[in-house]
């Protein structure tokens, strides 16, 4: 018979301190990242943002830093953000006298207007792509649906994959893929199309980034339009597009005798299209994958044919271009667009995109307006401070980076942050700190 071993239970007790303890030790590179880039003043020069109108109101300055440092913290909602406003480390780390609670940012955002969303968004979105040395960038532009639980301006039945005859939201991003960027945000009803208000929201982006070139634009099916490739074309840009499967599109693809085996299972062909509202043929690029060789293969299969049993083996892709390259790289082009859908993904996720929401149609678009800066800031923090060749989610950057004890002490009447780092992680933490001490802009990126 087998002796059952008693297992000493560990006992101890409790006890209180009134050392000021922050979980986010790590947020000091983020605050050396804001005072170098001129963050606070960048806001405070900012004419069209909401003010206080009481000498015991918080500075706007301080709503918005902390707010976004919520974000950072693991904030999604507005009720996740008391947990930084109780943190008064953190707060002396970023030099609030008094860090906001959510009913103060809910009454912030609820001064916004369309008007003023729209300069304040001009005003953030600019001053980033103002200070960077790099032309030439790559442009995608997406949908995506928020569902909606509660009582929301805007918040209308439409499109809705996830979670059918649900009241949603259904935004416009634009990103820039060569630096992972925000480029803008619209919010819209929830009944709208893909392709509503595309054009107005397109010149809207290409404002922001004054002076800077799109050398290319992608876009799913979703806009597939005459007016928007007329327009595109009309702007002097490059383009790939994914086509919609219509019918004559699919006869295209089934009359299609030219393909160019790529790999195992892979075979790509191309031809000439001209719909019937288009005023002009255009290049098509079509891609075929065979479900025996490649099951997880993305595509649509020929709805017209289902019956024929040769068209069942395959799923199909196409995509309309004005590119002069080969299909194949056409294809690997068009395939770089899958990191918009990872990055609406991480907005989701990490920064609140879908759930930092109001009763108000447009203090749900301010609020949103700067979780994307609270996205874009990490993203400059990723790229010029971190360096790192393969850009960690901020899930992952929050408890590998930043969520790290520490606590403040005067040490010969100088306050002194305490890290509780082992020995073996301090030479990182302190070459970290020494380089976000002396990052500076504009932003200068060498792309391979």
């Amino acid at each position: 018979m087998r002796s059952i071993r008693k297992i000493k239970e560990m006992e101890f007790d409790i006890s209180y301190t009134s050392k000021e303890i922050t979980p986010w030790g790590g947020m000091v590179f983020l605050k050396q990242m804001l005072q170098k880039i001129g963050f606070r003043e960048l806001i405070e020069q900012n004419t069209d943002l909401p003010q206080s109108g009481s000498n015991r109101g918080y500075k706007t300055s301080t709503i918005i830093e902390s707010f976004i440092t919520s974000i950072w913290c693991g904030a999604n909602r507005f009720l996740h953000t008391e947990v930084t406003r109780h943190d008064i480390a953190l707060g002396k780390i970023f030099d609030w006298k008094n860090t906001p609670g959510q009913d103060t940012y809910k009454r912030f955002f609820g001064k916004f207007t369309q008007a003023k969303n729209h300069h304040v968004s001009q005003y953030f979105y600019s001053w980033i792509f103002d200070n960077f040395k790099f032309d030439n960038f790559t442009l995608d532009i997406d949908s995506s649906v928020m569902t909606r639980y509660g009582v929301q301006e805007g918040a209308k039945k439409g499109y809705n994959p996830s979670k059918k005859g649900r009241p949603s939201h259904h935004p416009l991003i634009a990103f820039i893929a060569d630096v992972k960027l925000v480029a803008n945000m619209w919010l819209r009803s929830g009944d709208t199309s893909s392709a509503n208000n595309f054009l107005g929201f397109l010149e809207d982006t290409l404002s922001k980034l004054k002076n800077k070139t799109v050398s290319l634009i992608r876009l799913d099916s979703g806009f597939f339009q005459s007016d928007i490739l007329d327009y595109i074309e009309f702007k002097t840009m490059d383009y790939v597009v994914a086509a919609k499967f219509t019918q004559p599109i699919q006869r295209l693809i089934a009359a299609s005798n030219n393909w160019i085996l790529l790999d195992t299972g892979i075979e790509i062909c191309e031809q000439m299209y001209q719909s019937d509202s288009w005023i002009k043929p255009r290049r098509l690029v079509i891609v075929r994958q065979r479900i025996k060789d490649r099951p997880k293969a993305p595509g649509k299969q020929l709805g017209l044919f289902a019956e024929e049993e040769i068209y069942k083996n395959y799923r199909y892709s196409a995509y309309v271009t004005n590119l002069k390259f080969a299909p194949a790289e056409i294809w690997r082009l068009y395939r770089g667009r899958g990191d918009a859908e990872n990055r609406i993904k991480e907005l989701k996720y990490d920064f609140g995109f879908d759930s930092f929401n109001l009763k108000d149609f447009y203090a749900t678009e301010a609020a949103l307006t700067f979780a994307m800066i609270a996205y874009n800031l990490m993203a400059l923090f990723r790229t010029f401070v971190l360096q790192e060749k393969t850009q960690k989610t901020l899930s992952t950057l929050r408890y590998r980076n930043f969520a790290i004890g520490a606590y403040f002490e005067k040490v010969n009447d100088k306050l002194v942050l305490k890290i509780a780092l082992s020995k073996k992680r301090r030479a990182w933490f302190s070459g970290l700190w020494n380089y976000s001490k002396v990052f500076d802009y504009p932003f200068d990126v060498a792309f391979a």
